[in-house]
């Protein structure tokens, strides 16, 4: 009796599903993010104030070994974030010096801190805090809200490309004592794709242009990848994968913000040389 032919082996789940649980958990933010762009003002800052303070308990929570002051963090990013909707940079970087003489003293309080407390403390205010001042202060220039939203664009179909073009194409490690899964290949397509849909964007934006938009893009694409692979090291240096689980499987925070921190801050400047 000849043998029951065998059923081939079961598929592995390709990066499909991956890339849809991706979107499914990104819908929520894209709405949120939507309006407090359009709204602009108190609303884009309080609404930015609510993500930096999940980013920095996040940020503190994986080097809680090193005993960071949350309050002089969190007092920090706020006070950074109200100072450039209410002032000017000048004003950002007199809230950020206070921080200093601020997250001493309370390190002191506590039982345990020292050198690392203070280290990881003004870790959080100066790459959260300050990133999204600058994201407060790109509002406000003139075309803001659309620069806002083209800096986003280019920062989320930048990762998106850099996701599928590593998966299919990826050969190079790019930083692989880093974040081993990551590809040259996979930047490079990346950085193309945020280049080419800011310029689109541009295109058909007589404020922005094809040649403002190709600018900002490039800007975009540099600073994106850089700022994903910095959280990359931060958390291969605390031995952990995600920073949280606001996105559920997708992770924390930080973890679909790291790119847009470093992309914001070079957006203001492209921005306001441009404008």
């Amino acid at each position: 009796m000849p043998a029951a032919p065998r059923r081939p082996p079961a598929r592995r789940a390709t990066g499909r599903s991956d890339l849809g649980g991706r979107i499914l958990f990104a819908l929520p933010a894209l709405v949120f993010a939507a309006f407090i762009v359009a709204q602009g003002g108190i609303v884009f800052t309080v609404g930015l104030i609510l993500l930096g303070l999940v980013c920095l308990h996040e940020l503190y929570g994986m080097f809680a070994f090193a005993a960071p002051s949350r309050l002089a963090g969190f007092a920090g990013l706020i006070g950074v974030l109200l100072a450039a909707n209410y002032g000017s940079q000048f004003d950002v970087l007199l809230v950020l010096v206070a921080t200093f003489p601020v997250a001493f003293a309370l390190i002191l309080l506590q039982p345990r801190g020292g050198m690392p407390g203070i280290s990881v403390t003004l870790l959080g205010v100066f790459w959260v805090g300050l990133a999204l001042a600058h994201a407060v202060l790109l509002r406000d220039l003139p075309h803001g809200g659309g620069a806002i939203v083209a800096v986003l664009l280019g920062t989320f179909v930048g990762d998106t490309g850099a996701y599928l073009g590593g998966r299919a194409l990826g050969r190079r490690p790019l930083a692989p004592a880093i974040s081993p899964n990551k590809t040259v290949e996979g930047l490079l397509i990346g950085m193309v794709c945020a280049v080419a849909v800011v310029w689109w964007a541009g295109l058909s934006q007589p404020w922005l242009g094809g040649t403002h938009g190709a600018l900002l893009g490039l800007a975009v694409a540099v600073a994106a990848p850089t700022g994903d692979l910095f959280e990359s090291y931060l958390k291969r240096d605390a031995g952990t994968k995600d920073t949280g689980r606001l996105f559920g499987p997708h992770g924390g925070a930080l973890d679909r913000l790291d790119a847009v921190l470093f992309a914001a801050v070079a957006g203001y400047y492209v921005w306001n040389a441009l404008s």
